[in-house]
């Protein structure tokens, strides 16, 4: 019996991408035959206890992110109606939106670099879709017991017994799916405000609208659709294939191992029977959540979860055989050569997520906490007072970017003699906007031409080195005479 993989050969079509050649295999299937329910058997296994630490992770993050205080306001909130997006200390404007960009960019970099790298673990281990259809998947053992249990009464007339266990299945499923809806409706309406409302029945018909749309999707992908959204709507399944190379790490069935497949007895030597160590069991395909069988090679819809490897190990053990009969390994390893893990397009990769971090930690330390907006009065361009001073008015528009509470002075240059008439000094509240108009008088006579230009300054009285210049212009008549008659 060989282990040490020397000889191991990997299916031909687990790699779309590989030069190899690959034998057309004409459709025997309907394209539209009818969805078939996949009941999977639960297995226990390294890889499940990995899944299950990464799973909670993820769900008690999502819950109780949701709950946490950042001094009076909630710590995550993405607050639509006033356009603010609070992260802890940071809080992103709609002009900041490009670093929200940036996240994304970075976000998708690295689910390539990881794709090409490990193949599909973040679909195994971390997707929503995944994390959620396990908790599903476990309530209904929790109602209807084991595979066995579940086909026999999928198979079984109506009862009581099967009314009840099947309506606390879609109770519980709706349960979850309702604190999942609200909860994700909190990083938009603060959580215990949306609380509060929901218990004295005062959420409005949009709040309502949302909860009950994220309830029925939670309910349906998880509960109903499971494999279906990942062979059909999930667009990363498709393009998976041109991103992996021969050195992504992929589950695997070693094929010259266990083939030709086929049951024995227990102590029996497979080798005196022609057989390889496959006994044939399909315990693999019966705790596949998509359903596939990964000894016909990697297909697009396998989700690297390692549920076969866990299961097949479970029968190796059983019987006597050595572990990984299916196994986490790449194309180079299965046919016996060396891993390149340092390779230019994960390098590649790599080094351009490192630029776009560095240039989004850049753009996040040097951007504006101060913005000011400079509006002239359109409906009079100017005004000569009685007392002969040429008169503009401007509204300016103050925002303070910052969580705390912000003083700053306000002065005007670029014309000898201007004088600012109205609030020089001024404080704003954290996040504040505020709209402040003010009038420019300048002694008729000092102004040369009919316009010039301007500069507003509004600095921040405790920190010298914020400020804000905003350029405008001053207009005044084009002749003395024309007024002075």
């Amino acid at each position: 019996m060989s282990d040490n993989g020397n000889n191991r050969t990997f299916p031909t079509a687990a790699f779309p991408t590989a030069t190899k050649a690959v034998e057309i295999v004409p459709i025997s299937h309907n394209l539209y035959e009818k969805r078939v329910k996949i009941q999977t058997r639960n297995v226990k296994g390294r890889f499940q206890r990995l899944r299950a630490y990464t799973g909670w992770f993820f769900l008690v993050l999502f819950f109780a992110a949701v709950w946490l205080q950042w001094g009076t306001r909630q710590a995550i909130l993405w607050d639509l109606p006033t356009r603010k997006f609070y992260i802890f200390e940071l809080t992103i404007w709609p002009q900041d939106l490009i670093l929200l960009s940036g996240l994304l960019i970075i976000s998708a970099l690295s689910l390539f670099f990881v794709t090409i790298w490990l193949g599909r673990v973040w679909c195994g281990y971390l997707c929503p879709q995944t994390v959620w259809t396990n908790v599903f998947m476990w309530v209904e053992r929790l109602c209807e017991g084991n595979r066995n249990q579940r086909i026999k009464m999928d198979n079984s007339p109506i009862s009581v017994a099967k009314f009840f266990r099947r309506g606390s299945k879609h109770l519980l499923w709706l349960c979850f799916s309702f604190i999942t809806a609200i909860t994700f409706v909190g990083y938009f309406i603060p959580i215990r405000e949306l609380f509060v409302q929901f218990w004295e029945l005062q959420l409005t018909l949009t709040t309502l609208f949302w909860i009950a749309l994220f309830t029925m999707a939670t309910y349906l992908n998880a509960g109903w659709l499971r494999e279906q959204v990942c062979i059909y709507m999930c667009p990363y399944a498709r393009f998976q294939s041109a991103m992996y190379d021969p050195d992504t790490l992929v589950v695997t069935y070693d094929k010259d191992r266990g083939d030709k497949r086929g049951p024995r007895k227990k102590n029996q030597n497979p080798r005196e029977i022609d057989l390889g160590d496959c006994v044939d069991c399909t315990v693999c395909v019966q705790v596949c959540p998509t359903g596939i069988d990964i000894r016909d090679g990697l297909q697009y819809e396998c989700i690297s979860c390692a549920l076969c490897i866990d299961a097949c190990n479970e029968v190796m053990a059983k019987i006597g055989y050595a572990p990984d009969l299916i196994l986490y390994a790449t194309e180079h390893e299965m046919a016996g050569t060396k891993t390149n893990n340092l390779r230019p397009r994960l390098a590649g990769y790599g080094l351009v997520i490192i630029l776009m971090i560095m240039l989004f930690i850049g753009s996040l330390i040097t951007r504006d906490t101060l913005a000011l907006d400079v509006i002239r009065d359109r409906n009079q361009l100017f005004r000569i007072t009685s007392e002969n001073f040429i008169e503009n008015s401007y509204t300016l528009k103050i925002m303070n970017k910052t969580q705390h509470q912000k003083t700053y002075s306000l002065m005007v240059s670029g014309l000898e003699g201007i004088t600012l008439s109205g609030i020089k000094k001024l404080t704003l509240q954290p996040g504040e906007i505020r709209d402040l108009p003010i009038r420019l008088l300048l002694k008729h006579g000092l102004l040369k031409r009919k316009t010039e230009v301007i500069s507003f300054h509004l600095l921040d009285t405790a920190e010298v080195d914020v400020s804000v210049v905003e350029e405008s212009r001053f207009i005044g008549p084009l002749l003395f005479k024309e007024y002075n008659e």
